[in-house]
């Protein structure tokens, strides 16, 4: 299989030493000197990209405490839960869907059989 002499493997098992060394050097060496660099810098402060959010003012449903739980019992809910999609009567008396309309299935020719 490896027809090497002893001493070709030897030679090459140390270049291959001294090669993985020196690329370590340069790794620990880039390593250090950014480092170094960061800790000359001193602290940095990092621009936000959006505003802060401003409180927005308390609504009624805000302003309510939750109900109290109590132990074993049927989990509290104030106040009570809004279904995604309203019936068609709400539809028709104004609301609106929580969420946007699902996307239509794509769906293809179906397969001949041979």
């Amino acid at each position: 299989m490896n027809e090497m002499s002893p001493d070709e493997r030897k030679r090459a098992y140390r270049s291959d030493m001294i090669f993985a060394s020196a690329m370590m050097a340069v790794g620990l060496s880039i390593s250090g000197l950014s480092s170094i660099e960061l800790l000359a810098r001193g602290p940095q402060q990092i621009a936000q990209a959006t505003q802060p959010l401003q409180p927005s003012p308390a609504s009624e449903a805000q302003e309510k405490s939750p109900a109290e739980s109590k132990p074993g019992g049927v989990r509290p809910t104030t106040p009570a839960p809004e279904p995604a999609r309203p019936d068609e009567e709400a539809q028709k008396a104004g609301a609106t869907p929580a969420l946007p309309p699902a996307p239509a299935e794509k769906t293809a020719a179906p397969i001949k059989e041979k």
